[in-house]
């Protein structure tokens, strides 16, 4: 099981009050969240391994040459010798240092690699996985992993994660008629506000889907508009003749890595903690009471 641990403490962030607070006072909410959503995951799927994966750079720079309007409106400071700092709410950015103090402490793997984003990592052990994998996410960008031959899926939360939506090929067909490569083809046409991702201007979403279905792939596209025989409405191929510089550099960008330089790190799910002294203090410290005890009773289990 590989976590977008981002995707999920943001998830907790907004969906426990800020009320939820340390006995200082300093608000606790992502943190107790999360560790709920991890008990409750365990508690129902019961994986082997678990993996929390992390975003060492949110926007990297490979991402950003290619296309510069990648996640730019989600930059609150740019940094010349890092990351730039992505915006997150005054409340939730102390938590996250917080976070992965807890996970170590559980001996939960917390893994991530200079210069990739969590998508990459997740998409480097899913490439490496010789098992099945279940994928823990709110960002649909990870459906393009979806492969039901290799038990591949992607877990969406729908409500907290008691809810969640097992997206198979058949539902991506269902709902998108593509299937997981497919998927960031259509992605990479319609195009994404939230990630900045300008798409072909005029292929939405159910155009994308048709061009797919009728010629099979980006690069098949591509070829029909060179082909003047093929079905392509003259509107269509002018737009993607159009955007043959986009098009040629956004694969890179909307598909995940799956050659990420990862550390070495035991992905197993602990039973116990691996520094229960450290996990007491972080608890006291941080008032994350009933949350962590659910979570290590579930662990035992």
């Amino acid at each position: 099981m590989l976590l977008d641990t981002a995707s999920l403490y943001f998830r907790a962030y907004f969906g426990v009050p800020d009320t939820v607070r340390a006995p200082d006072g300093t608000p606790v909410n992502a943190v107790r969240g999360l560790l709920e959503f991890i008990g409750r995951l365990v508690q129902d799927h019961r994986p082997d391994d678990l993996v929390a994966c992390w975003d060492n750079d949110w926007r990297p720079h490979w991402r950003v040459e290619l296309i510069p309007s990648y996640k730019a409106h989600r930059v609150a400071v740019e940094t010349e010798a890092g990351p730039d700092e992505e915006e997150a709410p005054d409340t939730l950015t102390p938590q996250v240092p917080v976070i992965a103090e807890v996970l170590e402490a559980l001996g939960i793997a917390r893994v991530g690699a200079d210069g990739y984003e969590a998508d990459d990592v997740i998409g480097t052990l899913t490439a490496r996985a010789t098992g099945p994998v279940d994928i823990v996410t709110g960002d649909r960008d990870l459906f393009q992993l979806v492969d039901d031959a290799r038990g591949r899926r992607v877990l969406y939360p729908l409500k907290g994660v008691g809810t969640l939506q097992t997206t198979d090929e058949g539902w991506l067909r269902e709902r998108y008629g593509v299937d997981g490569p497919g998927y960031a083809d259509l992605a990479l046409l319609r195009g994404d506000p939230s990630d900045g991702l300008p798409g072909v201007p005029g292929i939405g979403e159910k155009t994308a889907a048709k061009l797919l279905d009728a010629f099979g792939d980006l690069a098949g596209i591509m070829a029909a508009v060179d082909d003047p025989a093929s079905r392509l409405t003259p509107a269509q191929r002018r737009r993607l003749d159009e955007a043959r510089g986009y098009v040629a550099v956004a694969p890179k960008v909307v598909r995940v890595a799956t050659d990420a330089p990862l550390p070495p790190f035991d992905p197993a799910l602990p039973s116990a903690p691996r520094d229960p002294a450290a996990l007491a203090a972080l608890g006291e410290r941080w008032g994350l009471g009933g949350a962590l005890q659910r979570l290590l009773t579930t662990l035992r289990g």
